[in-house]
């Protein structure tokens, strides 16, 4: 039982069950709209295969390509102290913020086929073209999920006593042995947390995928993408993907419990 003075007062209860109510409703509205008679038929038409096929290519490949930029990254956040560290974490977190279309215009000024910084370079040279592209998708995605993992990575980091690193240092332990036999044991919990993460929020990218990539159907089309097509043309098939996408969801929170905040792990 909570003692006195530990007691939630009453009207924190209640705004703490209208808040609940207010994330869950629209849960439920969406459970109600679905036609669970057609579900599996609208899951398996051609136009939904294509777009989850895609989102999971996608998603996995922007997963590991974030897993490949912000381990680096946030190792230096964590251990390194340097000029201009600041700006560099506001940096790596701006997408978290940034509005989705005004991310996916950046994109296209950085790599767009003709005035992209990049972009324009490997078009004229190579003839690549990252726009209207998988490619195009991959790097959307990679782009809006690559601060999620950065943030799991630096807290996990910023909680590892060095001392064993120092220890195995002192046995002799190069670098990448250090690296791979002591750091990287200890920052599981937080890598798989960051990874969910990651793999999560590329899988429901939306505003800066249909910016950069298009919504070209069997080419760009991810499941989101799909369901706003699907709205006005299938509605039912709408509702069935939304229904699965909010399924995949609520998977990866309850398998990170409560990893993403720190708490227990139990």
């Amino acid at each position: 039982m909570e003692s006195v003075g530990s007691r939630t007062p009453r009207f924190v209860r209640i705004g703490a069950l209208l808040g609940v109510a207010f994330l869950a409703l629209p849960v439920v509205g969406l459970l109600k709209r679905v036609a669970w008679s057609t579900l599996w038929a609208q899951l398996t038409d051609v136009a939904t295969r294509d777009a989850l096929r895609i989102s999971l290519y996608a998603s996995v490949c922007a997963t590991a390509l974030a897993f490949l930029l912000g381990l680096p990254l946030a190792w230096c956040l964590a251990r390194m102290q340097f000029s201009g560290r600041r700006i560099i974490r506001a940096l790596v977190l701006l997408p978290m913020v940034l509005p989705p279309v005004v991310g996916g215009v950046a994109l296209l000024g950085a790599y767009g086929k003709s005035n992209g910084l990049l972009g324009g370079v490997l078009n004229s040279l190579f003839g690549i073209q990252l726009t209207y592209s998988l490619w195009g998708v991959i790097i959307a995605e990679t782009f809006v999920a690559l601060p999620f993992l950065v943030l799991a990575l630096e807290g996990g980091l910023r909680s590892i006593d060095t001392k064993y690193e120092e220890a195995a240092a002192v046995m002799g332990a190069t670098d990448i042995t250090r690296f791979v036999r002591v750091a990287l044991p200890l920052l599981k919990p937080s890598l798989v947390a960051g990874l969910m993460l990651a793999w999560a929020r590329a899988l429901g990218e939306f505003g800066a995928t249909i910016t950069f990539a298009g919504n070209i159907q069997g080419r760009t089309q991810t499941a989101p993408l799909a369901v706003y097509t699907m709205l006005e043309s299938n509605p039912e098939g709408a509702y069935a993907l939304s229904f699965l996408l909010v399924a995949v969801s609520v998977a990866v929170l309850v398998g990170l419990r409560d990893r993403w905040i720190g708490g227990a792990t139990t």
